[in-house]
C-alpha cells in the first residue's frame, strides 16, 4: 500500500544509527503538519538512503510525501511505521536548507514597574463594580 500526503516539516527528530544483522542502518524521523481544517501533525521515519534526502530540507518546507504503512509485532505488542519512499518540494522550488539553530527574539513589552501599577490603581477613584 502506497499514500502520499501533503504538509510543513514542523520538527525533526534525533537520529539514530547501528549495526544490524544486515549490515549498517541510518533513521531519522521528521514531523509534518497538514493545512486541513483541521491540522494533523503526523511523525514520519527515513530509512539509510532516505534519510540521507532529509538533510535537503528544513523546518518550514512545504513537502509532499509518498510513505508505506508498516506494523511489526514484538513481545506483543504492534508497533506501526510510516516509512516514507519518495519525498519532494512542492511548488516546484528546490528546498533550500536553513540553519539548524536560528535565535528568535519576541518583541514584547517592557513590564510595568510596581510604582506606575500602583499610581494607576490610587487615581482610580470610582469603584467600576456594580455590587
Amino acid at each position: 500500500m502506497s499514500l502520499e500526503i501533503s504538509g510543513k516539516i514542523v520538527q525533526f527528530l534525533e537520529g539514530a544509527s547501528g549495526q544490524g544483522a544486515n549490515g549498517q542502518w541510518t533513521k531519522k524521523e521528521f514531523v509534518i503538519e497538514t493545512a486541513d481544517q483541521y491540522p494533523k501533525k503526523i511523525c514520519f521515519s527515513a530509512w539509510n538512503d532516505k534519510a540521507a534526502q532529509l538533510d535537503r530540507f528544513a523546518v518550514g518546507n512545504d513537502v509532499k510525501v509518498s510513505f508505506d504503512v508498516q506494523s511489526r509485532e514484538y513481545n506483543q505488542r504492534w508497533y506501526t511505521d510510516l516509512r516514507i519512499w519518495k519525498i519532494e518540494a512542492l511548488n516546484g522550488s528546490s528546498p533550500q536548507p536553513q540553519p539548524a539553530q536560528q535565535n528568535y527574539q519576541a518583541s514584547a513589552p517592557a513590564p510595568a514597574s510596581a510604582e506606575s501599577v500602583n499610581q494607576a490603581f490610587a487615581n482610580d477613584d470610582q469603584d467600576d463594580l456594580p455590587f
